[in-house]
Parts: structure tokens; sequence; C-alpha cells
């Protein structure tokens, strides 16, 4: 069956996140809640559940146009609307016998082939589903949504022994293809996989942080080594409420059995207690573990001490990454308080996590992903455990007379490559292949089969198969330095030999943030103005080779996309790009202007925007705006409205499915592909430079921007206006590309701009001079 209509009952913060998110697919959903008491509106639950939807930041709506898909009401009323619903989801409050009444009455009104669906984080679906009838339980799932919807890629999928496997697959496919969930198939125990570890590692971590007398700072900087949050185990505990523990701890209490770990540490602090009944919830209260405390007029970061109570300032601690195996086992058997606090938290959750195997779930490859993606660690705990060595950390528990569970027995790896196929570890000792859905393409496995078809320290290709070449750029923040650069002309030589299309994409969090500037700060240092130039030419000469490239060029961005990196991707045929693209010419924050063509695209492809009012005029002032504001998308929608994205280009919701659609996209402009006509600018120089300097001048007097933002503003304006061009004479894209260089280089030589990229260096914030 193919869902195109959602139902979501119960508009709490969780209700109403999955209805939006669901709304960001394109799927429109009814929103319902009960009628308040005496109520002139019988839908202002839900309609105020919207309106606040609609003020929440991050934004639960990828477009505030997006909220039309929303459609309010209220369970007395419009619960028949249900039967022109496809899925059902349940997200009422965690009463058993409420939510028990409420699937009676959905059973009665449902199609038939309506699935149903639950979105408990606590309750166990023989509970839910005890005495109603099969042909309900053959539809019904528990599907368990992380917060916020949008942003967190888990769904932890429960079903029982009678649910319909087609009932299963549909419901999966839809939530990994249209809503870009990773679909974890769960158990149905208490906490499923995510929270029941995840709990597991908050509490370990606060009660041994307590015993230790360790600082929470230190705390959180321990568990960043391993490749989880920067927020650790404290700031973690601030984020999702303070108060949302006991809870927690206490439904853990009455569902595990005795002779689980759990139990030995499922107890909350006294230190905890105190803070929730004194209103110190976390970030929605009046602090947690950490807070913003006025202080001489400034607001000062303050950390708990957590023998005294007493909030003190926070102190920054940061640990060294850890390189290599060795490094990771010396910090975790060094004597002192951190790495103790280290080896305690961590291999207690790697240790309860091995003995869940297969109680929670049938592999550890689930048990991988469930924590990847509910919870943000970059590795799950079999990979962490192959990170350190399972022998060696076997042999540790051994040494200290733990138990092993029998899945670390007498195996060296729990994961391995074989013939370029990743491999796990199964319950009988023997290795399987890891599946990935159908039309999911890795580049993380496209590297296990071959190596690199060209590769520097700041740049790869990679051959993804069916005549179609990889560009990946993989240096720190995937920025743009001269070796990216290099490998994209050696790439555009390559691919026209061998391939006969190019994709540029990687697996990282982002797509890239732009320039590395430290090579401009260290020539701007000399006064090497010449070095300066010469990397500008270099940047737009090299775009402007793959623009005009004799193949087709597809940018599959993901995260975020500044600066140089939003211009390789301005200059791309075409672009298929995550739901959650950040994009946008930020260079006005260091006190610069794009360089490397992205004034010249970005102008052109407002200038060629068929719905623009006449003339040239708007099209500059909405480039000017953008860039002059460097307003950045906060989603691939947004993008598109801003015209970093075209109506033709494309959006992915899964992000591991990007490098798939954006080949198919590549492939379908093969046949019969030219480059584009060079574009030709008819731009009123003068009069439309007057317009934008009282614009500025404006902006200035209203105290909207800086002193320095007028000189950068100008120069922008310079280039946007055609210089001193009449409007009768075409400029051609060297034209544009030459105001760029030398608006570029007038705000390299000022001091200003020197301030700003090194106080960005320093602080990693901008400055406003």
């Amino acid at each position: 069956m193919e869902i195109q209509k959602v139902a979501v009952i119960g508009a709490g913060v969780m209700g109403s996140g999955i209805a939006a998110h669901v709304a960001n697919a394109g799927v429109p959903v009814y929103l319902l809640d009960i009628v308040p008491k005496d109520a002139v509106n019988r839908n202002s639950i839900a309609e105020a559940a919207i309106a606040k939807l609609l003020k929440t930041e991050p934004a639960p709506f990828m477009h505030k146009n997006i909220a039309r898909l929303v459609k309010p009401g209220n369970i007395e009323d419009h619960l028949d609307w249900l039967k022109d619903a496809d899925w059902v989801i349940e997200a009422v409050i965690e009463n058993p016998a409420i939510k028990q009444a409420l699937y009676q009455k959905l059973a009665g009104i449902c199609r038939p082939d309506t699935l149903i669906s639950s979105n408990t984080s606590t309750l166990p679906l023989k509970l839910l589903t005890r005495d109603l009838p099969d042909s309900f339980k053959q539809r019904f799932m528990i599907t368990h949504f992380f917060n916020p919807p949008r942003y967190m890629r888990l769904l932890e999928l429960v079903v029982g022994e009678s649910t319909d496997s087609d009932a299963i697959n549909a419901l999966a496919k839809f939530a990994d293809v249209r809503l870009g969930k990773g679909c974890v198939i769960c158990k149905d125990t208490p906490g499923f996989i995510a929270n029941r570890i995840g709990t597991f590692w908050i509490q370990s971590g606060l009660l041994t942080a307590i015993e230790l007398d360790l600082p929470v700072e230190q705390a959180d900087a321990a568990m960043t080594v391993f490749g989880i949050p920067k927020t650790g185990i404290f700031g973690l505990l601030d984020l999702v409420g303070l108060d949302l523990i006991p809870h927690v701890l206490d439904s853990f209490k009455q569902l595990l059995p005795a002779e689980d770990a759990f139990n030995a540490i499922n107890h909350a602090p006294a230190l905890l207690l105190r803070l929730i009944s004194e209103g110190y919830t976390g970030r929605k209260g009046k602090g947690g573990f950490y807070r913003l405390h006025e202080t001489d007029g400034k607001r000062v970061k303050e950390a708990l001490n957590l023998q005294t109570g007493v909030y003190r300032r926070s102190k920054k601690f940061a640990l060294p990454v850890p390189k290599t195996q060795d490094d990771l086992r010396d910090f975790l058997s060094a004597d002192d308080a951190v790495s103790r606090f280290a080896w305690q938290v961590l291999s207690g959750t790697l240790l309860y996590s091995a003995s869940l195997v297969p109680e929670i779930a049938d592999d550890i490859v689930a048990v991988d992903s469930a924590m990847k993606l509910g919870y943000n660690w970059k590795y799950g705990p079999f990979e962490l455990l192959d990170k350190l060595g399972v022998d060696w950390f076997a042999a540790r528990l051994l040494a200290e007379n733990r138990e092993l569970p029998p899945l670390l027995a007498s195996r060296p790896r729990l994961y391995k490559v074989e013939s370029g196929k990743r491999m796990y570890a199964d319950l009988s000792g023997n290795y399987q292949a890891v599946q990935r859905p159908d039309g999911v393409l890795l580049l993380a496995d496209v590297k296990l089969q071959a190596p690199a078809v060209l590769e520097n320290p700041s740049a790869s290709l990679w051959d993804i198969g069916d005549g179609v070449a990889c560009l990946e750029f993989h240096s720190k923040m995937n920025t743009l330095d001269r070796d990216s650069l290099s490998l994209i002309r050696q790439s555009i030589d390559k691919v026209t030999s061998d391939f006969s299309a190019l994709v540029i994409h990687n697996d990282a969090d982002n797509f890239s943030a732009g320039a590395n500037l430290n090579l401009l700060v260290e020539a701007i240092h000399q006064q090497d103005w010449s070095a300066v130039g010469q990397l500008i030419k270099q940047g737009q000469q090299t775009y402007q080779a793959l623009k005009y490239a004799p193949f087709p060029v597809v940018g599959a961005p993901s995260g975020l996309a500044l600066g140089g990196g939003c211009e390789v991707l301005l200059h791309c045929d075409a672009i298929q790009a995550h739901a959650e693209l950040y994009i946008g010419l930020v260079e006005v924050g260091v006190g610069l202007v794009p360089g490397w063509g992205g004034c010249k695209e970005y102008l052109r492809r407002w200038l060629e925007f068929a719905r623009r009012p006449g003339g040239p005029m708007p099209a500059i002032a909405q480039a000017f705006e953008n860039i002059g504001m460097a307003k950045v998308s906060k989603s691939a929608a947004e993008a598109k409205e801003m015209l970093f994205l075209s109506t033709t280009d494309g959006i992915t919701m899964n992000k591991d499915r990007l490098l798939t659609d954006a080949k198919a996209k590549a492939l379908k402009l093969v046949p019969g592909y030219a480059p584009p006509t060079p574009a030709s600018f008819r731009l009123p120089g003068a009069s439309a430079k007057a317009a934008m300097d009282i614009a500025i001048d404006h902006l200035k007097r209203g105290g909207k921007i800086s002193a320095y933002d007028v000189e950068i503003s100008q120069q922008l304006a310079d280039v946007l206006s055609g210089g001193l061009c009449d409007i009768t004479e075409a400029l051609g894209e060297d034209d544009v590309l030459n105001l760029e260089l030398n608006a570029f280089l007038h705000l390299a030589r000022q001091p200003a701009t020197l301030a700003r990229l090194e106080h960005l260096f320093k602080t990693g914030k901008p400055l406003r001079n």
C-alpha cells in the first residue's frame, strides 16, 4: 500500500513534531487532540500546537508554508476524518487504559488496511494490544520517533508476532524514503534499543561522576574521546530535561527483570531530586548541571559542583583526540580521575550492550545503528569494541573479575571486510554481510571495494559504477584549499577520458564549510597580494572549468555548504540535495565577498528567474540582500526559495539515498549532454550602485550594520551592479569575475578584514567591527 495521508492523535511536543515532519514529506496530515473543558474553540489545542511549531527553533517545519498541510481537529468531532488516513499515529499520554480505549475507537472507524501505530517510548506492544482483535494486531506497531522528529534520524519499529509483513514493509519504506528515517527493527523489550542502552550510559555517568567527584566539564569531555557529541552526559541531561529521568528510571524499575544489570544503578541521586524540586530542570528551567548566569551585566556559563551543589564559573576542558588504538587504550588505562571515569562508564555500557543481544535486537548492526541515529554517537557500542580491540577489552574485564558475555568470547573482531563487503559477527560465531536497503549507496561502502581513482590529502575521486565518478572533499570540515582545487582539475581530465558523468558528494556531516581561510590569512600577514590574487584566480578558473566540462556534473550536498562550498555547487549542472541543507554565501562575515564565481552565478540565477519582476534591479537587489546579509537556508526547501537550488534540482529526504539519487540524476543528463551557454549580463552600473548605496546608508543609520559592513556592502554592490558598465553593453562571465577579484583584493588589504578573520579563528564567532 502507499501512504498518502496520515493522522496524528495527540498534539503534544512529540505528536505535533511528528505531524510537522510528515508534512515536510509533502503528505497531508490531520492533527487531533482532546476538546478542552468549556472551550469555545474546540480545536484550540491542535491549533495552538501548530502555532507553536511555527515559532520553535530549530524549526520543525522545513518551510513555513508546509504548515498548511497540517489540519487541526479534535477527537470528539473529527475521528471520522480517519477514514481517509492510510496511517494513524497515536501520541497521547503514556497511560495504557487511555491508549486502549482510543484503539477500540480506531478499530471501528479506520479502514481495514489503515496502519496504526503508537509513539510510546515505554509501554510494551503486548500490553498495548491486549484484548484487541487479531485484525487490529496485524496492522499495529510501535513507531518510536526521537525528539525532535525532523532532526533525529532514528525510528525504532517494534512489531509483534502477528504483525502483517506487508504492513511492516509499507511503513518502513515510507519512513525510510519519505521521512528520511533510519528504521531499526527492535524486540518488544523495555526501552527498546537506544533508550535501554542510552539511559544506562547516562545513569552510569551521573553516578560515577558523583562518586569520583569529577567536574561535569571533565566528565563530558571524557565522552567526546569516543565520538560521543560534546554535550556528553551532563549537557545531554540538561537538554532532555532533568525531570524526565526519575520517570524513565521508575519505568525501567517496573519493567526490567530483577537480574538485569540496570537495576544495580537504578536510583536517582539526591542531588538530581533536589535540582528538580527547586526548578533546575535543565535548559527549559532555571538551569541544570550547567546554567547561564548574569554576572556584572554579562551572561556567564556556570557549572554545578556535584558534591556541594553550588554553581561556579565553568572551566573549558579539552582532551586530545586519540589517533590510534594504542592512544585509546592508554587513555582508558591511565590512573587519573578522568580516565577512571571514562573506563568505568564506557566498559559498563559496552558490557551491558553486549549482554542484550539477542534480547533487544537480532544482531549487533541494529544496536549500533540505533545508538548512532538516536544518540548521535559516531560509533555504535560494537564498533567501539572493535576500535578498542575485543581481545584487549575482554582481557581487562577478566582481570577485573567481571563476567564476559558470550558474544565477546573468543572473537577477535565484531566487524570485518571480506571481498569488498562489510561483515558482522552473528551469534553463532559466523560472519554475515551487512545488508543495505535497496536504493542505498554509501561512499563508505564504495571505498571498501577498490582504491581511489585519484587522491591527495584534501580530496579523492571514486568510481561509483555505471560510468559515474564521485569527487569527495575530506579535509577538516571539508574546507577547500589548493589541493582541493588541484584534484577538481585532475578529476575533470580523468572523467573526460574514462567516465561519462561526475557527482560531487561526501558522507560527512557537512558538504563543505568553505575555503580554507588559513591560506588567506598567511598571505595577508605577509602582504603577499600576488598570492591572494593567484588563489582567487585559481578558484575562479577551476570552477569555470567544472561548469564547462564536457560531461554533466551533479552536486549532492548535505549539512553545511558555505562560501566556497556553495560556490562549487552553483557551478554544477544540477543539484540533488539532502533535505537538511544549510547553504549560503557568507563571506561578508569575514570581511570579504564571494570570489570564486559565487556573485556571478548567484546573480545569474536571479536574473534568469522566470517569476521575478521586470528589469535587472529586482534580481540585483535580491542577490545583494542574500549575500550582504550572509543568509543561509535552514533547509533544502528554503534553499529553493532563495535560488541556491533551482526549480529542477532534487531533494532527498534520507541522506543514505542521496548518492544513489544524485547518480541517477547525472546519468539522466548524459544522453546528448552539452555544456551550458556562457551567460551574458546586462547590468545598470552606476544607477544600480547608487540605489544600493542608499539602502546601505539606511541600514547604517538604523543600526543594522556596522561601519565596516558599509565598506563590504559597497564593494559587493560594485560587483553586482556591473561596476562602471552601461546597461546597453553586455558583460561576459569573465568581466564579472574580474569585478569579484578586484573587490576581494581591495577588502583583503583592509585591517578590518584581518581583524574579522583572526577573531573567527580565535573565538569561532564572527566579529562585527
